[in-house]
């Protein structure tokens, strides 16, 4: 268990120069590089940590070039994380092998825990299980009220960052900075399992796509298995339950049952696409998957989180010395031309495991020619530049 650095009445006392709600990838990664330039931070998360969450485990080549580019390239490898080399798509009986350049798979466990403990290492303090709410604010100030249990204190700040992810619930006097559920989308869910069966190879993500959704399966570090899964709603109260319903689509595909998954503790997300909320107001700003989201793939949600916890720390620090409304605008172009434009390729794939009839189209296209998937891998997890200039 990682423990509070200070309690909350003694951040209470203090003026800090930023705040970070939420401290998974994008929040703990943007504390780290503000704490790193000098900053005061402050950074909270309603959870304790470790803690058990399934999905985003696998970190792609893009991801791992922003962890290169802020000198934590060596934390994969310290954690354990096993390389992946293949991701295997399985629709019915039809199959294909798509080669990936680079990644690993890291139980989110391991990885939000590090990267708490690199920005405590770098200055930061951490306060968990504490939830936040955003008070008024004013030019020079913002207010937060902290609840932790019982108590509730009030924080103020220069800057905000809210990392609270989807459906963070964290709430200014004003607009809300919650993205909004996409109707018609799917919704996420996924299960751990101490297990992974003999046919999920090391190294590999099995995709198993059906008619109602899609199943991820992949090994982690400590032999575990993670399944994640994309389900259309529907699909999962016929089937009655996310279980059941992993269950059917990998027998449907010929595939061997899978222990545990009638039995293991499923968690689930809001629907996994979500509009876009403003990026920045006054001395705020929005990042990760508080920002919105699409349904993500094979690691791109991870990439763009810790690309957002690196990027946003300049114009943070900038925030701080000087608070210009040219800043919104710097972040809201610089989110768009990096992130935005990336998530065309997650778009077409979830347009594309929606439909059988193209899921089996493009994999018996990649089975003529594997070189067919090329320019949507390397595009996906092509570098991230995290400077603003």
């Amino acid at each position: 268990m990682i423990a509070p650095t200070l309690s909350l009445r003694q951040a209470a006392r203090a003026e800090w120069e930023a705040v970070v709600v939420g401290a998974g990838p994008s929040g703990a990664l943007a504390a780290r590089e503000l704490a790193r330039q000098g900053a005061s931070v402050l950074l909270i998360d309603k959870a304790a940590f470790p803690r058990r969450k399934v999905c985003g485990c696998c970190v792609n080549a893009a991801a791992l070039g922003v962890l290169r580019a802020v000198g934590l390239e060596a934390l994969p490898e310290q954690l354990g994380a096993k390389p992946l080399h293949k991701l295997l798509l399985v629709e019915g009986p039809r199959r294909v092998g798509v080669a990936l350049p680079a990644g690993v798979a890291l139980s989110r466990e391991a990885f939000d825990a590090a990267l708490i403990r690199e920005a405590i290492k770098a200055g930061a303090s951490f306060l968990p299980q504490t939830a936040a709410t955003v008070d008024r604010g004013d030019e020079r100030l913002h207010r937060l009220r902290l609840r932790c249990g019982e108590q509730q204190r009030g924080v103020q700040t220069r800057v905000i960052l809210v990392a609270s992810g989807l459906g963070g619930g964290v709430m200014p006097h004003g607009p809300a900075v919650t993205p909004t559920p996409v109707q018609r989308s799917r919704i996420g869910t996924g299960t751990m399992l101490d297990e992974a069966p003999r046919w999920c190879e090391s190294g590999t993500i099995h995709m198993v796509c059906g008619s109602g959704g899609y199943v991820g399966l992949v090994q982690l570090e400590d032999g575990r298995l993670n399944v994640a899964a994309a389900f259309d709603p529907a699909f999962v109260r016929s089937a009655k339950g996310p279980g059941p319903a992993a269950a059917t689509l990998i027998a449907q595909a010929g595939l061997p049952q899978v222990n545990g998954l009638h039995e293991g503790p499923w968690q689930g997300t809001p629907r996994l696409t979500q509009s876009s909320v403003r990026l920045v107001q006054t001395r705020l700003f929005v990042l990760g998957d508080a920002a919105g989201s699409i349904e993500p793939f094979t690691g791109e949600g991870i990439a763009s989180a810790l690309w957002s916890g690196a990027a946003v720390s300049p114009l943070a620090l900038e925030a701080i010395r000087r608070w210009t409304p040219a800043l919104s605008d710097q972040w809201a172009a610089l989110y768009r031309r990096r992130v935005g434009r990336r998530q065309w390729a997650c778009r077409l794939l979830a347009a594309m495991v929606k439909r059988p009839v193209l899921t089996r189209a493009a994999i018996h296209a990649l089975s003529c020619v594997p070189s067919f998937a090329a320019p949507v891998v390397r595009y996906v997890n092509a570098p991230l530049p995290v400077h603003c200039n």
